[in-house]
């Protein structure tokens, strides 16, 4: 019987008493289960019902939220963030992930040590570590909750939605792949969308047309030449051009050109915001299409630290608590068609949320 199989009592008439749980939660198997189920942004709400039926059937307070699809999208499917918490009162500490992944979806499979698959780091592995330990904690008499949201991976959506309905949490430890270690800091983010427009013209006669394409080449240019903030017990800003494309064909001056640009911050973006602003001027028009802060983040003593390049949904979930951000697998893998995540490290992972947990709760 999987976990899907595990039904309320017939007479039950709201979710059973944790003391009458009949199975113990095994949280490789939880994996499995997750991962077999797509996800990838905007596809969250199989994912979602999936976890508010499980969690509801083993005793939690659960709420579906609905976390609205963006235009660009192309979809109306529903999707959700899921709150489990206590049956009564509010929980003291929350644990928090994202049920989306990126694309493409890779199906689940496995050998003696490790999983293979989408999401099984990046944070579905994750999501089983954490429903594991806050079962273990409740079971101790210890408030806990578990958040658990869509759309990370594009814009941090669901925490935005979830940011306006805390429930009063001290502390939210939040899942990412660090390899088990706290992390000191998580890198900011800054999306960035040039625009560049020109005029047609036969590729023979340049000079009657306007190229749409070598004003953004141009631009680019200047970008990569920029010198970012860098932050001594953090490193350097980095830039990335992910997208970029225009143009009609080779024999046609372009008329209009297009990049997508992404910034890890290490610092406030003023400084950085100006410095692109400049580098576009009179070429390209600019649009700053999503902004994520550099953090700080609480860490304790005796435990494994490390520095997150990239961006989390912690900003975007100022209300739910002091933050820490702490998960298993590592990040190189994820969003690869490599992705891993060792049994063991995902076990391990279960005691040190516990222990963490208790050394925040006292």
């Amino acid at each position: 019987m999987g976990y899907s199989d595990f039904t309320m009592p017939q007479n039950a008439t709201k979710p059973i008493d944790p003391s009458e749980m009949i199975r113990p939660l095994d949280p490789i198997q939880l994996t499995r289960e997750l991962v077999a189920i797509h996800s990838t942004t905007y596809h969250e709400g199989e994912m979602g019902d999936f976890l508010a039926d499980f969690l509801g059937q083993r005793g939690w307070a659960v709420e579906k939220t609905a976390v609205p699809q963006p235009l660009e999208s192309g979809h109306l499917e529903a999707r959700w963030n899921v709150y489990a918490g206590p049956l009564d009162g509010a929980p003291e500490l929350v644990f928090s992930t994202h049920m989306d992944t990126v694309p493409p979806y890779i199906p689940f499979s496995e050998d003696a040590d490790f999983m293979y698959g989408r999401g099984v780091s990046d944070a579905k592995g994750i999501i089983a570590a954490q429903v594991a330990a806050a079962e273990s904690l409740r079971a101790e008499g210890f408030a806990v909750g578990l958040l658990f949201v869509s759309g990370e991976e594009r814009d941090s959506a669901g925490a935005m939605v979830a940011n306006q309905n805390p429930k009063g949490s001290r502390f939210l430890i939040n899942g990412e792949p660090t390899d088990n270690r706290l992390a000191l800091a998580s890198k900011g983010a800054l999306r960035v969308v040039f625009t560049a427009n020109g005029k047609m013209a036969h590729s023979a006669y340049p000079e009657l047309g306007e190229s749409a394409v070598h004003k953004l080449t141009e631009v680019m240019a200047r970008l990569l030449a920029l010198k970012l903030p860098v932050l001594e017990d953090i490193g350097p800003s980095t830039l990335n051009i992910g997208l970029i494309h225009g143009g009609r064909a080779p024999n046609v001056i372009a008329d209009h050109a297009e990049a997508q640009v992404l910034i890890r911050l290490v610092s406030d973006s003023a400084e950085t915001r100006a410095a692109i602003e400049e580098c576009a001027a009179g070429l390209a028009e600019v649009d700053f299409t999503l902004e994520i802060p550099f953090v700080r983040l609480r860490t304790i003593e005796g435990y494994p630290t490390m520095i997150a390049k990239f961006t989390t949904d912690i900003p975007k979930l100022s209300n739910w608590g002091e933050p820490l951000l702490l998960g298993p697998g590592s990040i190189h893998v994820a969003h690869t068609p490599h992705e891993r995540l060792a049994k063991r490290e995902l076990l391990e992972a279960v005691g040190l949320y516990i222990e963490v947990a208790k050394r925040l709760l006292g």
